[in-house]
């Protein structure tokens, strides 16, 4: 739990700490237990609990008696008072969901992947799915924070852009921001989709304590991670932390993206997996010039086939599998994390073939075992989460704490 600060000066440090203990706790909280758990003064609950019904963001519930002493007065979060958008533009689909102060989703849509010759136009029909959920949610548009749009790395934040993304061809240097906030008169915000993802199961993970040190391994159409250290998300210098796709696997395989032939990304990328399942006698029906949603859907195939029992499709995998988590495995060596959440638009299709295997792998590879294990598990928030993160960034970006901004000049 983020522990508050009693130094006035600190004051919206203090009212994103209590905002964020009142977000948490589902069946309310009271002012007590709030100069409890976040160590500041009943003062300094007083004043920041008053700010937070001025602005409607929480409401005063209901009272409980425990024990002699006054009643105590329930908090609870008015969760559909501010709501955000994420927008997740994948190579192979375009996701958005609209969620509430918790950080749940209450209206989703998903549409065929971008058009990738028409970045302009996939733009445009951005801003008219967002248009379209808002009306079909039933909720105000007044109430609508921003919109937080996911993508591929590498991105320019402060351009508003993506750089060049892999699978995204004819999308080098597109700008986003700006058009899509123009077309909605909404902030818009820019989002890795590793980084994305990880602020997602920040935001969603029941137990603060449990979520101050892990890893986001994202698998899409590509490979990535989050990393979160001492409750803080890793973003780099340019927000495009997580590129591991161009860690070397050792070995020469399939040409990546970047002109390397031992590249993490080459090795497990779709050509690969087709490439490996055509010598083991398996038809996915993907042609040599297929695109991005062809190819997902011969993916689709092979779980398919794995999921029937077919040994050579399980196999290849968990052979995908061990590769992802070999790479993983040496990262968590360099991080010390006690904990490797995997998610992303494809996991839930393969995580039941394959979480023990990356597990095992994760834990092999950790030289402090002796010291203590790495917690391997499935992220409980499906294929939209990075969507999901995106609205959360929003959110995120005003509301919740963050140590660094008590670094005083």
């Amino acid at each position: 739990m983020q522990r508050g600060t009693n130094l006035g000066r600190l004051g919206d440090f203090n009212q994103a700490v209590i905002f964020a203990s009142i977000r948490r706790a589902l069946d309310g909280v009271s002012r007590v237990e709030l100069a409890e758990s976040t160590g500041l003064s009943p003062q300094t609950i007083s004043n920041v609990v008053r700010r937070l019904l001025d602005e409607g963001l929480v409401r005063e519930d209901r009272t409980i008696v425990s024990g002699p002493g006054k009643p105590r007065t329930v908090l609870e979060l008015e969760a559909n008072r501010q709501l955000a958008i994420g927008i997740h533009l994948d190579p192979a689909l375009i996701t958005l969901v609209m969620l509430d102060l918790r950080g749940e989703v209450i209206a989703s849509k998903r549409y065929p992947g971008p058009a990738v010759e028409d970045p302009e136009g996939t733009v445009a029909r951005m801003a008219e799915a967002v248009e379209d959920l808002i009306g079909a949610s039933g909720q105000l548009r007044s109430n609508i924070v921003g919109v937080g749009v996911v993508v591929p790395g590498p991105m320019d934040t402060d351009g508003g852009h993506v750089t060049g993304p892999p699978l995204l061809d004819g999308w080098s240097k597109v700008e986003i921001v700006k058009p899509l906030a123009g077309k909605l008169n909404l902030n818009v915000i820019l989002e890795k989709d590793t980084i994305a993802a990880t602020i997602a199961e920040v935001w969603h993970g029941t137990d603060q304590e449990d979520e101050q040190n892990f890893v986001f391994v994202y698998v899409g159409a590509g490979i990535g991670v989050g990393m979160v250290l001492n409750g803080e998300i890793v973003r780099g210098v340019s927000n495009n932390a997580g590129e591991i796709g161009h860690y070397s696997v050792g070995e020469e395989t399939t040409m990546c993206v970047c002109g390397r032939t031992d590249c993490l990304a080459g090795a497990t990328s779709f050509e690969t997996i087709a490439r490996k399942a055509s010598e083991a006698g398996l038809d996915l029906g993907i042609a040599e010039n297929a695109g991005v949603s062809e190819r997902a859907a011969g993916m689709g195939r092979l779980v398919e086939l794995a999921d029937g029992g077919n040994t050579a499709a399980i196999d290849l995998l968990r052979a995908f599998a061990r590769r992802v988590a070999d790479m993983v495995g040496q990262l968590v060596n360099v991080l010390d994390v006690d904990k490797v959440v995997y998610g992303g638009p494809y996991w839930d299709l393969i995580s039941q073939h394959v979480l023990e295997t990356a597990d095992e792998v994760v834990n092999e590879r950790f030289s402090a075992k002796d010291v203590h294990g790495i917690r391997v598990v499935n992220s409980g928030l499906g294929p939209e989460v990075a969507a999901i993160g995106g609205g959360c960034a929003v959110l995120d970006a005003s509301l919740s704490p963050k140590p660094s901004v008590l670094l005083l000049g």
